[in-house]
């Protein structure tokens, strides 16, 4: 990617950026002008004091009455400190001003990250780390924050003071002011060398913490495997190769952001021995008066100030626009299709589902399912069962539209699920999953989640119906109770049983169970059985389940695989059969024999 590419892009990301702020700009405008009004009466101050020395100067040479340089002396003083109080009172309101909008930007930003998250497609979370996507919306949009709160403020304030510094120069001697300000461009285009330079090293910066949190997010949740298989030291070393692109990457950015105020700085010096010379030959000329000289000394000084925070400022910049382009990657994103504008849904939600012809593929061109076809009746028991990868959790995706089909029709009681809006959707399932996800909170709590309005007396039925409620008033203050995160404090069919509680809570007319049983000993799964037979109640229900012991009884068997039906019926249909089903379920008690 050529400079010129790279500048081009920038400037986009910065655009983009500052388009946010927009709806602020009365604010924002009016903050410039406080902080611009505040450097122009402090870049007064030293045009002000080298009036002071003259006037002292004055008073000890005894040239004119005592009484008048005196009372120039008190006036001066007056007006430098009217000048300053100015300064620092602007200065305050104006930040003040910045702040406030710069956090309202950020939180809008926060805001449609959050929203594009709920767009996004299940595919988006299955491709990338789940760190890294949290490194987007948290170190990015916070190195964002930080430098829309102080870069903001520090350029306006640089560049008037910049300005202002340069205009007091040209009155007090133009031909001083040349000889200082002679080494500013050589050191200017030094710095842009070295900053369009380090800009690359700053994106691998923020790209390699993104990896490093997603590494650290996969390996801190599969502890537990990587001590059973004593893999720390790989694991070790991998983290430390990661580790190291990071420090690399970050070492040499930051060498060259910080390279630059030594040379800045350095040249700036080399014009303060010309000037001390050729200041002294005017004053010996009468051409110039020591306050004067005083003053001009000062807004040298000065001069290189604004300048070296301009280029402190596109180091902070450099960051805030490589953490800016991954946000916006991650915005731009391609979103699940859009809503049907005319959303359609059945009179009466029965249960019914129905797919036909349906085919789908996770990635273009190649199709995990043809021709899916089959009809559920409202209220039927329907199993799903098969090899590892068959398709048996990619039917319920479909069902659920976390991905849509490529062709054909899903229905729910003759209407296709594409016409409707996917929360109302989704609204129609109730689901319990082998991975019982339970928030940090009380159990009532966790209940309640599948039915937010639900009373207490509704999550204790559901408790009860669960086989939940016993265990439940075991515990200390009962309902109360207070989940740790990932409700470790609780057994794991315990957990369970609180979210089939919370299924039966959400009376959805659709039940959704995948390996409900799994994972937990005989006694606890007869408690889950119970519990799962109440949920199911004049309900349809889809369990994907890999004991067959556990669906003897369903309406449906369905038998999948490569993503395809091969056989369909009840248990004692398929046995006759004796085709797939018959097969897989007599290699599964010939093995526990």
């Amino acid at each position: 990617m050529t400079n010129n590419t790279n500048s081009k892009r920038y400037k986009d990301v910065m655009k983009r950026l500052f388009s946010y702020m927009k709806p602020f700009k009365v604010g924002l405008f009016f903050s410039f002008f406080l902080i611009i009004l505040s450097s122009l009466f402090n870049g007064f101050g030293p045009f002000i004091l080298g009036k002071a020395t003259d006037t002292i100067l004055l008073l000890t040479l005894g040239n004119e009455q005592i009484e008048t340089p005196i009372k120039k002396f008190i006036t001066i003083l007056i007006i430098l400190f009217c000048c300053y109080f100015l300064y620092a009172f602007l200065k305050y309101i104006g930040s003040v001003i910045i702040v406030i909008i710069a956090q309202k930007t950020i939180k809008n930003i926060r805001q449609e990250v959050d929203l594009k998250l709920k767009r996004l497609s299940l595919n988006y979370f299955d491709t990338n780390a789940y760190g890294d996507i949290l490194s987007k919306i948290t170190n990015d949009i916070d190195t964002i924050s930080n430098a829309l709160q102080q870069s903001l403020e520090q350029i306006v304030t640089s560049v008037t003071t910049l300005i202002t510094i340069f205009i007091m120069m040209l009155i007090i001697s133009p031909i001083l002011t040349l000889i200082g300000i002679i080494t500013v461009p050589l050191a200017l285009y030094f710095s842009m060398k070295i900053v369009n330079y380090s800009q690359i090293y700053f994106q691998r910066q923020q790209n390699a913490m993104g990896e490093l949190n997603g590494y650290i997010e996969e390996m801190y949740t599969g502890h537990n495997l990587i001590l059973a298989y004593s893999r720390e030291q790989e694991v070790i070393e991998d983290f430390d190769k990661i580790n190291n692109d990071l420090k690399k990457n970050g070492w040499i950015s930051l060498f060259f952001s910080s390279s630059l105020m030594p040379i800045t700085q350095g040249m700036t010096n080399i014009g303060y021995v010309f000037v001390a010379i050729i200041s002294g030959l005017m004053v010996i000329g009468g051409q110039l008066t020591i306050g004067m000289i005083q003053s001009f000394i000062q807004y040298l000084r000065q001069f290189s100030q604004p300048i070296n925070q301009t280029v402190q400022i596109s180091s902070v910049l450099q960051a805030t626009i490589a953490a800016a382009i991954r946000v916006f990657e991650l915005l731009d994103e391609q979103e699940e299709v859009l809503e049907a504008t005319n959303a359609e849904y059945p009179q009466e939600v029965k249960g019914e589902v129905e797919f036909k012809h349906v085919k789908f593929g996770y990635v273009p061109h190649k199709y995990l399912m043809t021709d899916v076809n089959f009809f559920i009746a409202a209220g039927s028991k329907v199993a799903i069962v098969g090899p590892t990868g068959a398709g048996k959790t990619t039917l319920i995706n479909l069902l659920l539209r976390f991905y849509d089909i490529h062709s054909g029709e899903i229905k729910i009681d003759g209407v296709d699920i594409k016409k409707m809006k996917r929360n109302k959707l989704r609204e129609m399932y109730g689901m319990v999953l082998q991975d019982t996800w339970l928030f940090s909170g009380s159990i009532k709590e966790n209940i309640r989640y599948g039915r937010l309005n639900a009373t207490d007396s509704e999550v204790e039925e559901a408790a009860k119906s669960a086989n939940a409620d016993l265990f439940i008033r075991t515990l200390p203050d009962g309902y109360n109770f207070m989940l740790s995160e990932g409700a470790m404090n609780l057994a794991q069919g315990e957990r369970q049983l609180i979210t089939i509680a919370r299924a039966i809570i959400s009376n959805s007319p659709i039940m959704i169970l995948d390996e409900a049983t799994s994972s937990v000993d005989t006694r606890t799964e007869k408690l889950i059985q119970n519990a799962l037979i109440n949920l199911m109640k004049g309900r349809t229900s889809f369990i994907i389940a890999h004991r067959l012991s556990t669906i003897r009884d369903a309406d449906i068997i369905i038998y999948m695989q490569n993503g395809d039906i091969k056989e369909s019926g009840n248990h004692e249909t398929l046995m006759k059969i004796n085709g797939y089903y018959a097969s897989l379920y007599r290699s599964q008690f010939s093995d526990n024999d």
